[in-house]
């Protein structure tokens, strides 16, 4: 018998070795899939509730547990779960009763990243409105187009962009959106301070009948988007998204404990959804700054104990090639969450800055699939399997960059790339992985789907990025396609820079597009222009009106003159 278990005991040896040796992330793998699994079914169970469990739910839940805990802290101050609570009910009372706000309409917020925009967020949740994150770097027509957009009625913003609103509030006002500022007082006529109001305003709790229509399906968010075509547009967030969304730091390994450094931007759904929304989900401390700084980053990880740290790439580079300290070494941070990491970058981050667990990952924020890079293999935005297909099912498929299509066989069917090919991601649109789209124009949603993709009537979402799938399931970004190109973490639509060089009287033809520079991340602007007959270039001109109408990242740092060939016309 002895020897009957020794041989068993033998083989289950055996069959380790032999599965770590053919199968190296097998058991890895499993743990993952079956953590994304079990979160699956939690978020099922809460928003199958009757009203649904939402993120607010879960901090409220956070608040009656440990009220007097740190949830931001923002330079010398420090705000608790019972602040944030407080603030946001007092916010949520004077936006229903003063200002007369309405379940289910929209508040645009223009802020910079501040403790507001948090108790702003928990304010509008309790009484069912819609919050849409505006970039406080956009201005006139584009500040314009984006509230148009979503429709808003209601803009919040600060003091701190009196010049931008002023530059727009006769046409916010002829179109009926009132602007209030988050201040004790106001510097412009015709907007009202609230601050004082919502100082005075009681902080008990708010009737959930407040929120009595909110539903899984209901739109939480409008995070903007340049995607891969046309103009920003507001991608739609719905509560069983951002639920589900909020729930990555903690598979990704965030605790209770955990301090999360966060200096990117707010209005970007990283930081909001997967920064703030994660650390809502599982009830730790923000340290919040207002904008990312080299100089002082390591600094306030010491000053504030932080453990995990939110990044984009370039980000990282920026760390990397700031000058060495014999303090480099000298932090608690043990995890770091993002995007973007580019391979070098990667190796002497590691090398420089300690041995810390690095989980890239990959996710369009209208997008219906996304990949963790839970094993840190340097390089790799993801990782997949066999098991993780089952649940979510996306390709990769051969697409003509020159014709800006998918290939299709003689049927007419799109044909999925080999191994170590690159291709389009495409996912699969369902009742499980919808694609929730854009609000305003349904035209800008259609655009994102590819129909009839490998059966007749099917639908996925077309992501716009190529990647590429080795042998062990890593998944690496490879390059975008479509009118849009990254630069310091933004993504440009060249739509709209063309739009905006084409109001130029000396411009008769703009076309913009991004172009690599080594030694960064992502790709510049560059501007090829057709000059009218007659006019000559000035670049001051060019300059200033590139600076007036478009925030600093999107306008183009090259110009290339060409001589214009007006097209051909066919007479009848």
């Amino acid at each position: 018998m002895l020897d009957f278990y020794t041989i068993v005991i033998g083989l289950l040896i055996l069959l380790l070795l032999l599965g770590n040796v053919f199968f190296p992330y097998l058991w890895l793998d499993l743990v993952f899939f079956f953590s994304a699994l079990h979160t699956g079914y939690k978020c099922h169970r809460c928003l199958s509730r009757k009203p649904p469990i939402t993120l607010l739910d879960l901090f409220l839940a956070k608040v009656q547990k440990h009220p007097e805990k740190p949830l931001v802290l923002f330079g010398d101050e420090t705000y608790s779960y019972r602040d944030i609570d407080r603030r946001s009910s007092q916010l949520a009372r004077v936006l229903r009763d003063h200002v007369g706000l309405e379940e289910g309409e929209t508040v645009a917020v223009f802020l910079k990243n501040v403790p507001a925009y948090l108790w702003v967020w928990m304010g509008l949740e309790k009484i069912g409105s819609v919050m849409a994150c505006i970039n406080y770097n956009i201005r006139a027509k584009s500040l314009l187009h984006a509230l148009s957009s979503c429709k808003a009625t209601v803009l919040l913003t600060t003091p701190d962009f009196k010049a931008a609103i002023e530059d727009v509030l006769p046409a916010l006002k002829k179109e009926g959106v009132r602007v209030f500022f988050l201040s004790e007082d106001s510097p412009t006529e015709g907007v009202e301070a609230l601050l004082g109001q919502i100082r005075s305003s009681s902080a008990e709790p708010v009737p959930i009948s407040f929120r009595a229509k909110v539903t899984p399906q209901s739109s939480s968010l409008y995070i903007y988007t340049s995607g891969t075509t046309g103009m920003p547009k507001a991608a739609i967030i719905t509560q069983s998204k951002l639920l589900k969304v909020s729930h990555m730091f903690r598979m990704c390994g965030v605790t209770p404990k955990d301090i999360i450094y966060l200096p990117l931007p707010m209005y970007h759904s990283a930081a909001l959804l997967l920064g703030t929304g994660g650390c809502l989900e599982v009830g730790c401390t923000i340290a919040l700054r207002s904008k990312f700084s080299v100089t002082h980053f390591w600094d306030d990880c010491r000053r504030y104990g932080v453990t995990v740290i939110q990044y984009v790439g370039e980000m990282m580079r920026y760390l990397c090639n700031a000058p060495k300290t014999d303090r480099d070494r000298d932090h608690c941070v043990r995890l770091a969450i993002g995007n973007g990491m580019r391979v070098e970058v990667w190796k002497e981050f590691l090398y420089r800055f300690k041995p810390i667990q690095i989980h890239e990952f990959y996710g369009a924020t209208e997008g219906n699939v996304g990949f963790i890079n839970y094993i840190g293999k340097v390089g790799a935005m993801g990782k997949t399997n066999f098991l993780h297909k089952k649940l979510a099912k996306f390709e990769l498929i051969q697409y003509n960059v020159d014709q800006d299509e998918p290939v299709r066989d003689e049927k007419g069917y799109c044909i999925p790339v080999g191994t170590g090919e690159t291709g389009l991601l495409v996912a699969k649109i369902t009742s499980h992985t919808p694609f929730s789209g854009y609000a305003g124009d349904r035209q800008k949603s259609e655009k994102k789907i590819l129909r009839d993709v490998f059966t007749k009537g099917d639908c996925y979402f077309n992501s716009g990025d190529l990647l590429m799938q080795d042998h062990d399931g890593f998944l690496y970004f490879q390059d975008r396609v479509g009118d849009t190109f990254r630069w310091k973490g933004e993504n440009v639509a060249t739509t709209e820079v063309e739009t905006t060089l084409a109001t130029l009287e000396l411009v008769q033809e703009a076309n913009v597009y991004g172009v690599p520079v080594p030694g960064h991340e992502g790709k510049i602007g560059m501007a090829s222009i057709c000059l009218k007959d007659g006019l000559p270039f000035d670049g001051k001109e060019v300059y200033a009106h590139a600076k007036d109408c478009l925030p600093n990242y999107a306008i183009p740092r090259f110009i290339r003159i060409r001589q214009w060939s007006p097209p051909e016309r066919c007479w009848n």
